[in-house]
């Protein structure tokens, strides 16, 4: 190659968690469009690859990861893995999330089940960015976007979904510390509500790719962007 030859930029390598189906299948697909290679990541692997070859059929973009989010051998495992194939992380979509229980109160809730939310939701999302960090840390443009909803939003909270609704507000707070913490580093930390979207989840509402272009929104902002914020859509969420 000549001396004065273009140095061409590394395709940039994005991991989003529970992505074998709804939001998260579709931001992987969103990234990949944009030229990033997708790591899919997936409790079930039948499922990943076949979410993964739906997306990408000749698996030159996106690959399928087995990753249980709430299970700390395999969140390591995954971390391993991508060390070794490709060396750092640029991306961080933290969308692996359960139980939205809908006929559950606070006064009388389940705490078992409040904790199994947990375990996934919140620290699920923190398993994952503790592992990738030091990967996460070799890219020119490291990012991580943690998927919440309004339902965490202490400003509109007023009873239901307590599992759920902790859990997310749990998240927030995580993707401030995050944020605080990691800002010398350069890594852009938010959260993202893909607003009401018909997924197994939410069960109708808009389309499931509006939903997840918020998310990939925050995943490739500028290095100028935001950083500890609660977005939908590119706009702020009341805390």
């Amino acid at each position: 190659m000549s001396p004065h030859a273009p140095h061409t930029p590394p395709t940039p390598v994005a991991l989003v968690t529970g992505a074998n189906r709804g939001i998260g299948r579709e931001v992987a697909r969103q990234l990949a469009g944009l030229g990033h290679h997708v790591l899919l990541g997936s409790r079930d692997p039948r499922k990943g690859e076949q979410a993964a070859a739906a997306i990408d059929p000749g698996g030159e973009r996106v690959r399928a990861v087995r990753l249980d989010v709430s299970d700390a051998a395999s969140v390591t495992a995954m971390a391993e893995r991508i060390a070794r194939e490709t060396g750092r992380v640029d991306v961080v979509v933290n969308n692996a999330a359960i139980l939205y229980d809908s006929w559950a109160r606070a006064r009388a809730a389940d705490l078992a089940e409040v904790q199994q939310a947990l375990d996934t939701n919140l620290f699920g999302a923190w398993r994952v960015t503790q592992a990738l960090l030091p990967l996460l840390e070799r890219s020119p443009h490291p990012r991580v976007v943690n998927v919440s909803s309004e339902a965490g939003s202490l400003a509109s909270m007023s009873g239901g979904t307590p599992a759920y609704s902790v859990s997310k507000a749990a998240l927030n707070a995580l993707t401030r510390l995050l944020a605080g913490e990691l800002r010398a580093q350069r890594v852009l930390v938010n959260a993202v509500c893909p607003g009401w979207t018909d997924t197994d989840m939410g069960g109708g509402g808009r389309p499931v790719a509006e939903g997840a272009a918020g998310v990939v929104w925050a995943a490739t902002l500028p290095d100028d962007g935001p950083t500890g914020g609660f977005f939908r859509d590119g706009k702020p969420v009341p805390w």
